[in-house]
């Protein structure tokens, strides 16, 4: 969910030639999505940052709002320029930069790299997520959810045999100790 600081209210107000679901045409690129950011970076430092590259007329910091990192930045924000030029050069000159030691990513938002980046990010955590033994190794989805389900059955067959023979043994062993 999108929590919009309190800083942007400051910034320059937007056209009222927006859609309710972002921006449109040229607007589109002049907006900057900023990640890999640094849990140390304030708002106002990533405006500091980037508005030797222009006008700054809005910028959405995220934050997760609910959770145990409730009130903790999520590491990416949004930065609309007044113009795509401004963007495309801020793009340009911040994009690799290190700021508190982590190279910054920062592309036009509405390009569909973010997407696919995106995309690369989530497959590579799953990737190098530990496995848990009786897992197989799925794709994400509805295999991977048919996957883990099989495996919960399997643990839960496991188990049930376990609980039989422990009372088979058991029950051999009542009879022998009451001959």
């Amino acid at each position: 969910m999108l929590m919009r600081s309190a800083v942007s209210a400051q910034l320059a107000p937007l056209n009222s030639n927006m859609d309710l679901n972002g921006f449109s045409g040229d607007k589109a690129e002049s907006r900057l999505y900023v990640g890999n950011l640094d849990l140390r970076i304030t708002e106002a430092t990533l405006i500091k940052m980037f508005s030797p590259y222009g006008k700054i007329i809005s910028e959405d910091f995220l934050w997760h709002t609910r959770g145990p990192r409730r009130g903790e930045p999520r590491g990416f924000a949004f930065i609309q320029f007044s113009s795509k030029e401004e963007a495309k050069l801020a793009k340009e000159k911040m994009h690799g930069r290190l700021a508190c030691g982590r190279p910054l990513v920062v592309r036009i938002s509405s390009d569909r790299s973010l997407e696919e980046a995106a995309a690369q990010s989530s497959s590579r955590t799953a990737a190098s997520a530990p496995r848990k033994p009786g897992l197989p190794s799925q794709p994400t989805g509805q295999t991977n959810k048919s996957a883990k389900i099989a495996a919960i059955k399997n643990k839960l067959r496991a188990l049930e045999e376990e609980t039989t023979s422990v009372k088979k043994q058991k029950l051999a062993s009542d009879s022998i100790t009451s001959k």
